[in-house]
């Protein structure tokens, strides 16, 4: 049986891992939109940026958002005068963190999405006098739905093991930050502690598993229906 800490913890993470895939949604398909059917002089530039959470040391990104949006930060300041808006020691710090890390995962997906589709498909819609927004809700988006869904298991995913961005960010406070990876973190540093990391790791690990099965028979699922909609 979990403890009510570990339940909370567990709450927690689902809580943080709905809003930070909420967030990465639309700007998401929109930056994999950009970068897969757009060709523009600064796009080297733009495609190193987005996928760079990707590569560097999460504490980096955590400790910039910390510097940006912190008590002290211009945006922090900001936030909190005119909105009363505060991400430090606060749950929602922990959404703005896991949503950077995984934003990559999102464009990743749309991007491969939009890339496997024949665009003499939208080609001949367009000709049949379909205008760019119809072609785009009718055509293009119910291609991608299978490579989007794809893109939210894997940002959600993320979002549950993210560890170094949030406790750099938002430390580890018990019922507002301690999401499952820092508490585990914090279990692993407790006397009698191994039991509930153990407990927390095996729900880990069948969730990172089940959630990459479900990933990739989604990713098989997607070519064949962009592969038979496009024949």
């Amino acid at each position: 049986m979990l403890t009510p800490g570990e339940l909370q913890a567990l709450a927690l993470s689902a809580q943080v891992g709905f809003w930070a895939t909420v967030i990465c949604l639309i700007p998401g398909i929109a930056c994999g939109w950009l970068l897969a059917r757009k060709n523009f002089f600064v796009k080297p530039a733009l495609e190193a940026l987005v996928f760079m959470p990707m590569v560097l040391p999460p504490t980096v990104p955590g400790y910039l958002l910390l510097v940006t949006f912190g008590s002290q930060g211009v945006a922090g300041k900001w936030l909190k005068e005119n909105f009363n808006i505060e991400f430090v020691f606060n749950w929602k710090g922990a959404v703005l963190a896991s949503a950077i890390i995984a934003f990559p995962l999102m464009v990743q997906a749309a991007k491969l999405s939009l890339q496997m589709i024949d665009r003499r498909i939208e080609q001949a819609a367009s000709t049949l006098g379909a205008n760019p927004f119809k072609v785009w809700f009718t055509i293009t988006l119910p291609l991608m739905l299978p490579g989007i869904l794809v893109g939210l298991i894997m940002v959600f995913s993320r979002s549950l093991g993210e560890f170094g961005a949030t406790i750099t960010f938002v430390g580890n406070v018990a019922g507002e930050t301690r999401t499952l990876p820092l508490a585990i973190y914090s279990a692993t540093h407790q006397i009698n502690g191994d039991a509930s990391a153990m407990r927390l790791i095996f729900i880990s690990l069948a969730f990172a598993f089940f959630a990459l099965l479900l990933s990739n028979i989604l990713s098989r699922r997607a070519e064949k229906w962009i592969g038979l909609h496009s024949a």
